[in-house]
Order: C-alpha cells, then structure tokens, then sequence
C-alpha cells in the first residue's frame, strides 16, 4: 500500500495524518501528528462471538515512557495495566465513537492507540481521539460518520483552540469536545466556576476545531478508504408485531409506577410470561437434541425482540408525558443529606437523591500522604483526590468482586474535578484530602451523587471550600419530531434515551460537565 498523507493547519500548528506505513496488517491504521507529538492508531474486527447481543468494542490507550524519552518509575522498568490516565482517555475516545456503530453489528472491534512521540506541549489525548475515528474511517468496519477530538482553554479571557501545555497550565478551564461535522456528541469541562455563556461559546469554538479535523479523515478516505462490509440483521417484522402486541399493554401499565426493583421484577414477570406462551420449554424427554437447541434459540430470539419492544414503549410513554417512575419532566427527586454519620473519620456525608445513595468519607493527611503520579508528563504530587466505589449490592445484584473498573475511574474523576474549583490554596489549607465515594444504592446519576456528597463531607470535616458544589444529570429523548428534556434521570433514561448530560456547579458558574449523546 502506498503511503499517503494529508495535512491542515489547525490552531497555529499543522496536524498531519498518515497511513500506508506501519501495520499495513491490520484493518486499519494510521499515525496522527501534531507539533513533535505522534500518536497511533489501529483498529481490527472478528466475527461476533456465538449469542452475543451487545457490541464488543474495546478501546485501549496506552503511553509509553520512551515517547518521551523517560523511563518507568519504581522497581518495574516495563509499563503494566493501563494507568488511571491511560483509562481516561480510553472512555474519551470510545464514548463519542460507540454510539455511531449501525445497530445490529456485533463484530468483535479492538481499537488499539499508542504514543510514539510527546514534544511536552502537544497532549495526546486529542490525538488519539482522531487516530481512533481515522483507522475506523478508512477501515472496512461500518461507521456512520468520522469524529474527531478538539480541546479549548482559556486564558486571560480568551479562547484558545487546541491549546499547549503551558497555556493550559494557566487556563481556568479544559473543554474537550467530540463529534462530527454535524453534532457535537461528547463534551468533558473542567473548570473554575466558568459562565454558562462562556462555556457556549468554547463548545462552538471546539465543534469548528472538530469539523475541519472530521474534513481531513474525509479526504483520506476518499484517498485509501475501503468499502464498508456489513449485512445488517434485523429481527423479522411480523415477530417484533407479534411480541409488541401481547406486552404492550402489560408493559405500559408498569411505566409510570414508583419503585425500581418493583418495576423490574413486573417487566421480568412479563417477559417470563411471553416466554412461557410463545417458546415453551421442552418437556419429552425423548424429545431430540435439536429441539432443545431451536428451543433456546427462540427464547434468545425473545429477549432481543422484548428488550426493543420495552425501549420503544418506555420512549413512547415518556414523550406522552409519563416517565417511568411517574414524576414530571422537571421533578427532581427527594433529596435527604446527613453530615457526621460516622465517629472516628475526619468527615462523612449521606447523600440520597431519590433511590440513588452516596456515602462519602474524608480523611485529612499531610504532605507525605499526597499520591505520586508518574507518566509521560513530569512527575507531580496529587494533595486531592476522589475514589468512587460500585458495589454489586447498590443495585441488588450479585457479580463478581474485582478492583475498580474503568466506568468507576470515570465517575470518581467526574466527581473530583467538580470539586476541585473550590478548593483551598495550598496556603490557606495544607493538607492532603482524600474522599471516599461508596455508591449504597444506584438508580442514576451517582456520580453527580458523589460530587453533592463529597461537598457535604468536605464541610462536615473542616475545609474552608471556597463555594458550595451540586450536580444533577439532564436526559432527552428524540423521535417523530418530538424533543423532551428530563431533569434528573433515572436508570431506565439513561439506558432507553438519548442523553446523559451531567452538569456540576455552583451559584456562580460551572465546575464540570460530561456530556455523551446517542444520536
């Protein structure tokens, strides 16, 4: 394959992405370049997996310390399982392209990214951002249209696209922004109580960064793209008809009732029922062995149909006017906080928003106690830091007990940076802080349970926080022309809708915000 380049020059700098040289193996791959930053990119699929019904894309970023001429700190001279920061940027990059797969494809899809070069003022998480969109792009794998990352600081006032390092060491807030050429489809903020109609305009300034980026993959592909190889599988119509017209009813009845684990176990009910009518179990025992296998390929065959059918319902129920706890568009949940539950940490919070429940603790340390991070940027000492914990019983669900996922780094990330605005100076408070957010019961928006718990919790225990910090999480749904926003979500919103769009503040402006958008 030839090697084949295009260029733009994007935020003062000339971003370059190339393809055809290294890894002309894979399905698709590229390297993306920015100052003396480079960064790769390649992606690769399998056939889908026997019964599998989710789409099983991985994303994995890594950094190596040579990209930077470094060696790994500690014992181990070899990097090991991906850092907090590696996770990061991994969620970065997979949640703007998920949502842009075709329903029904179920290839096994591995994205995997890598930092060859870090100049120090060229970050690579944008980077890696494009070269995941770019592999994808050119590759053979369905994809709806190519994203692209794009970053925004401010400094002194000003907008800066694609800002360096050092203009971002002294920014009062980073914005990364995902999209297409049309939407914008991801948002992330961190910020110093930023204005909201500030926050505006560094989206649209981000969103024109992404559009002239999205042109670049475009005239790669037009360049070396492959034909797109998929044969969508779709659930006969006269089946889903069939399934839609013995539960409807049933299932409409449900939605709009208090309750989660009452709602579940009725849906489940119905489901069982619908089952039990339209694939019963085989019962002869001299019965065939294929007739055991057709059998449980129905009842496969039913949940796939009755989990669309139940999307669709609750969609439709909600743009009627009934959310599926029955609250009001705007309604926001009871919310209760307790402060000094506990007799021997430096403080505690209870905070229960509805039937979501965060337990927050904090404990006080000194300098010694601060968390050393180590990576391809100089090395720094952390003085605050928010773990988020997700135990199997805050959803009465029984899974395996591991350490934490890349879901729970995410959230307690989210929760951190939300505080981070209103913390003390070092010289006012000197102290390391450490909060614990365990997650008691989860129906939504726990990570914006996490940022009000830890607010509370950070008062109970003496820091003279600068402001008061909350957060709640906003839903849509979309369809037929009709729009409805949902203030404080629930997890059957999320999960059926098309928005996730949590926002943490204070009375003078916004902290953080992570935006992620299914259509």
């Amino acid at each position: 394959m030839q090697a084949i380049q295009v260029s733009r020059d994007i935020g003062g700098r000339v971003l370059t992405i190339g393809t055809g040289s290294i890894a002309k193996l894979a399905g698709g791959s590229v390297t993306v370049q920015y100052g003396e930053t480079v960064v790769f990119g390649a992606v690769v699929r399998a056939n889908p997996r026997e019964g599998i019904d989710f789409f099983p894309l991985q994303v994995d970023y890594r950094e190596r310390r040579a990209a930077a001429g470094k060696f790994p700190g500690g014992f181990m001279k070899r990097e090991g399982r991906p850092t907090t920061r590696e996770v990061l940027i991994s969620r970065l990059i997979d949640r703007p392209l998920r949502p842009l797969f075709p329903k029904g494809f179920m290839d096994e899809v591995q994205i995997q990214l890598s930092t060859l070069s870090y100049d120090r003022e060229n970050d690579c998480d944008i980077l890696a951002g494009i070269a995941a969109s770019a592999c994808v792009a050119i590759s053979d794998i369905p994809f709806t249209a190519p994203t692209a990352h794009a970053k925004v600081g401010r400094v002194d006032g000003q907008l800066i696209l694609n800002p360096t390092e050092s203009q971002l060491a002294e920014s009062d807030m980073t914005l990364v922004v995902a999209g297409t050429k049309k939407f914008v489809n991801m948002i992330e903020l961190e910020g110093r109580e930023i204005p909201e109609d500030v926050v505006a305009a560094a989206i649209e300034l981000g969103h024109q960064g992404v559009i002239q980026v999205v042109e670049l993959i475009e005239e790669l592909v037009a360049r070396c793209g492959k034909p797109k190889v998929f044969e969508p599988k779709h659930p006969d119509p006269g089946f889903v008809d069939a399934v839609r017209a013995r539960v409807y009813d049933k299932i409409r009845a449900v939605k709009g009732s208090p309750g989660k684990h009452d709602r579940n176990e009725q849906i489940e009910r119905i489901k069982e029922d619908l089952i039990a009518e339209m694939a019963p179990p085989v019962t002869d025992p001299n019965a065939p062995y294929l007739a055991f296998v057709a059998q449980k390929e129905e009842v496969r065959k039913i949940k796939a149909v009755f989990s669309e059918v139940e999307e669709q319902i609750t969609r439709e129920a909600i743009l009627a006017g009934t959310r599926p706890d029955g609250r009001g568009f705007n309604d926001i949940r009871p919310i209760s906080c307790a402060v000094g539950l506990l007799p021997r940490v430096h403080g505690s919070a209870l905070f229960t928003r509805g039937e979501t429940q965060s337990l927050c603790t904090i404990t006080l340390g000194t300098s010694s106690d601060e968390q050393l991070v180590d990576g391809l940027q100089d090395e720094y000492s952390q003085k605050f830091m928010l773990h988020y914990n997700f135990p199997s019983y805050s959803v009465g669900e029984v899974r395996p007990i591991r350490g934490p996922g890349r879901r729970e780094i995410g959230h307690g990330a989210l929760a951190e940076k939300s505080l981070l605005a209103v913390l003390p100076t070092v010289d006012q408070f000197p102290y390391t802080v450490r909060i614990i957010s365990d997650i008691m019961e989860s129906n939504g928006s726990s990570s914006m349970a996490s940022a009000c718990g830890g607010c509370l919790a950070l008062m109970d225990a003496g820091v003279p926080i600068t402001n008061m910090v909350a957060g709640i999480s906003i839903g849509l749904v979309q369809e037929n022309g009709r729009t409805e926003l949902l203030t404080d979500i629930i997890g059957e919103e999320d999960h059926f809708g098309d928005m996730d769009f949590k926002v943490v503040g204070t009375n003078n402006g916004v902290t953080a915000i992570q935006l992620d958008i299914k259509i």
